[in-house]
């Protein structure tokens, strides 16, 4: 895993964790999956259920009960280098090592965003008793995306705009102060794989 430092607008720690995929064919394979599965894709939808002025995206949701399936091999991949960039996380912000390393992954998401999408509602992980049990997000962006293209993931408490590149993978508190929102995209198609990490509930984990 390659490090990569964000740009912030101040001296503020934002305890986003960033780095680089390895290997970078995970994205490519990722993203001839979700082209392939068409009877899996959906209209993205939010806690609140579909409304395209918040969330206008296709999503192909993944449970963690599939991941051993013939021809899901590419997830297990996936989540192998996820794994790696969580350990680096903690070793960034000691005070991890006293959660309990009982963390568990959910389902999650297969996300493609076309010319005109977005999920511009800026919002938080963690804002309902359903989705209490969170402590971090993640999401890798599978594809480039040009500057003038639009697309960016907008963290609007700390100013910071990141630009999907192919690779990059974010981790972040599942929390209020970690609000964002995914700006419009104006040409051409950007992939995404997203999810959390949380303490064990009811619902099926890793």
């Amino acid at each position: 895993m390659e490090k990569i430092i964000l740009p912030t607008q101040n001296l503020t720690p934002t305890f986003i964790g960033s780095w680089t995929m390895n290997p970078l064919s995970i994205c490519d394979e990722l993203i001839a999956y979700f082209e392939l599965h068409k009877n899996k894709q959906k209209k993205g939808t939010t806690g609140s259920g579909t409304n395209l002025d918040t969330k206008n995206s296709t999503d192909i949701t993944i449970h963690p009960k599939d991941i051993n399936l013939p021809g899901n091999e590419v997830f297990e991949k996936y989540f192998h280098a996820l794994f790696s960039c969580y350990q680096e996380y903690v070793i960034e912000w000691p005070f991890l090592v006293t959660f309990p390393d009982n963390l568990q992954i959910g389902s999650f998401n297969l996300q493609r965003y076309n010319s005109g999408q977005h999920f511009q509602k800026i919002h938080t992980e963690r804002n309902s008793l359903s989705s209490l049990h969170r402590v971090f997000a993640w999401m890798t962006y599978l594809n480039d995306v040009d500057i003038e293209d639009g697309g960016s993931t907008l963290f609007s408490h700390f100013g910071l705009e990141i630009q999907p590149t192919k690779g990059l993978t974010l981790i972040w508190p599942a929390e209020w102060t970690h609000a964002h929102k995914g700006n419009v995209l104006k040409a051409d198609s950007k992939y995404i794989i997203t999810g959390w990490m949380h303490f064990p509930n009811n619902s099926d984990s890793l």
